[in-house]
């Protein structure tokens, strides 16, 4: 009864005010393109990152098309980059030791790659137009961690904010975090599935398999650039730069790996084939594909620090599992000793 006169009450005010009804005629309006705008987005990326009937190349160029809306702020990621580690304001060392965190959180739950990923694209896209105090930044950080938790992983896997807070050693509320959570999305405009670097990985290592021989196939190997992709995404660097370059010069870096000539060249004249798709200028590949192997080697490199689960097993208890999710976590059971043994 209540709704009803309530909106009897709203109709005769917009009946006797014409320039009201106008007004929000004209506000539905633009409403309605922001959303269909941003449901086509939406349906475009679940359409070329899903199981299509597209070819790789046609879903490159339609994640190409989509690349540019969802690209980090550079002006916002200079000024991180430039800022002085002084405790008061975002730096580049900060932000990457928070995504290392994050990267050992996804390994801890055995969340997919997609996740991580789009919790860095998320991430630093927030960070490069607003600025944050280093304080806030474990709670941006998570915050962003989960909203890919629950674009990318299926329901059952999907944590409690709550326990996430947890097992990655914060102090602040599920309050807090929800209302973080709340931030981030508004000023993202609510923009979570991103065509992200992992995206184009994919598709540029199944359109360079498509034309090689079986041999060639056993070459790349999708599981091995994407834990180097996982590398990359830990430096700061890399923001910076287009996903779909980062992708090219991570295929680029590991063909020239390889040690057959034959197989090389048929790779190379496929890279070649999609420098000319992906409109991928020469220098640029070069000077991307050098990044990425000075990030490698000083990933591989004993005094590198590498995102590991040590400082998250210590509260991991048995007592603590026990009030977990058990379809996200699952405790370990040591065999019982038998008495006889004894």
């Amino acid at each position: 009864m209540l709704y009803f006169v309530s909106r009897v009450q709203i109709i005769r005010l917009l009946t006797q005010n014409p320039q009201i009804w106008i007004t929000w005629h004209v506000v539905f309006i633009f409403l309605f393109q922001i959303i269909s705008t941003f449901s086509c987005s939406l349906q475009m990326i679940d359409t070329v990152t899903g199981a299509g009937v597209q070819s790789s190349a046609a879903q490159l160029k339609t994640l190409i098309d989509l690349e540019a809306r969802y690209q980090p702020k550079l002006s916002g990621l200079r000024l991180i980059e430039c800022a002085q580690d002084n405790g008061l304001r975002m730096t580049a060392k900060l932000r990457e030791l928070e995504v290392k965190d994050l990267l050992s959180l996804s390994r801890f739950f055995g969340f997919s790659a997609e996740t991580f990923s789009l919790a860095v694209s998320l991430l630093d896209r927030f960070l490069s137009v607003m600025k944050i105090q280093p304080k806030h930044l474990s709670c941006v950080g998570l915050c962003c961690f989960y909203i890919a938790i629950k674009s990318s992983e299926e329901e059952k896997n999907v944590p409690l904010a709550n326990d996430l807070i947890r097992i990655s050693q914060n102090r602040f509320t599920v309050s807090d975090m929800m209302r973080m959570e709340k931030i981030v999305m508004e000023k993202l405009y609510w923009k979570v599935k991103a065509p992200t670097t992992l995206h184009f990985l994919r598709l540029i290592h199944s359109h360079i398999q498509e034309q090689l021989d079986s041999e060639g196939k056993m070459i790349l190997s999708i599981e091995r650039l994407e834990s180097q992709l996982k590398a990359c995404h830990c430096s700061f660097a890399f923001s910076k730069i287009k996903p779909s370059l980062l992708a090219m010069a991570l295929v680029c870096y590991e063909a020239q790996d390889q040690h057959d000539p034959e197989q090389i060249d048929q790779i190379s004249e496929a890279v070649k084939s999609l420098q000319k798709l992906l409109n991928v200028r020469d220098g640029d590949l070069v000077c991307v594909r050098e990044l990425v192997r000075k990030c490698l080697a000083e990933y591989a490199t004993t005094k590198c620090f590498k995102p590991h689960c040590l400082r998250l097993r210590w509260t991991i208890s048995g007592r603590t599992a026990r009030q977990l999710k058990h379809s996200y976590y699952k405790i370990a059971h040591l065999p019982t000793i038998p008495e006889s043994a004894c």
